[in-house]
């Protein structure tokens, strides 16, 4: 009797494992994008800032690479940040696997109303967001499972608040040792030293990279050579069966990991 009550509390755990697999959307990236609102960007700046990135999945060259990315799809979220305690979501996990999908993800993003206009911290923005990716076993928090999940950050200065974590790179090193694979960066030129405290502080992981607007004007072609590059950076191409199928052995795997 016990020995069966043993098998039919595995066999329970393991439906409700795979139950929970089965309703994570498989996706080949999963991107959170981390937008500076900090004092030091006017609302001329915040403006241009909000519009690069409307403009950038509204791009055709933006759909089109989503598109033909492993699995054809991505899952975005857009962050504004500030202070050490001032990190909102403004636009939630998206799926983007059409183009009706990106513009409409655009569309929110232009509705959205600024969150903050304080200190600018960094490494609490990235160390306090990255759990929106989920790390519980069995679950995905965000609704999602990728092979890739990347942190994209953009700035226009080097961080002068963050309390926990340190302005050394504590945020990213914290969100690599979660299991995020990259921390990207693209800042707006302007304050001295700002290219090389996000390449030491900011840039990590695998295959990560700093782009650079000159301003706030140039922003917006930035950001979307930026978007086209992090969705472009995949393994080869897979059928889509199987890029599915591996999506979820790896969230098994990734979450396994965590756990332990």
């Amino acid at each position: 009797m016990r020995l069966k009550n043993w098998v039919a509390s595995v066999l329970a755990a393991a439906a409700v494992l795979a139950a929970g697999q089965a309703s994570a959307v498989p996706v080949g990236l999963e991107l959170m994008l981390l937008v500076d609102v900090s004092g030091s960007v006017s609302t001329t700046e915040y403006a241009l800032q909000k519009t690069g990135y409307v403009n950038a999945f509204n791009s055709a060259a933006v759909q089109n690479a989503i598109l033909a990315s492993q699995g054809g799809a991505i899952a975005v979220t857009y962050i504004e940040w500030s202070g050490p305690t001032q990190q909102s979501i403004q636009v939630g996990w998206t799926l983007i696997d059409s183009v009706a999908s990106a513009q409409a993800f655009a569309t929110a993003i232009n509705g959205v109303t600024r969150a903050f206009s304080g200190n600018t911290a960094v490494q609490d923005a990235i160390g306090k967001s990255f759990s929106g990716f989920g790390t519980e076993v069995g679950a995905a928090a965000n609704g999602f499972e990728s092979l890739r999940q990347v942190i994209d950050v953009s700035g226009d200065g080097a961080d002068n608040a963050s309390l926990t974590f340190c302005a050394a790179g504590c945020g990213r090193d914290a969100a690599l040792a979660a299991g995020v694979d990259t921390v990207n960066g693209i800042i707006i030129l302007g304050e001295g030293g700002l290219l090389a405290y996000y390449t030491n502080n900011v840039m990590g992981g695998a295959n990560g990279f700093i782009s650079v607007a000159a301003d706030f004007d140039a922003f917006g072609a930035a950001v979307e050579a930026k978007l086209i590059k992090e969705v472009q950076n995949v393994p080869g191409p897979a059928s889509l069966a199987l890029v599915g199928l591996g999506l979820l052995v790896a969230g098994a795997v990734r979450r396994r990991m965590r756990k332990g």
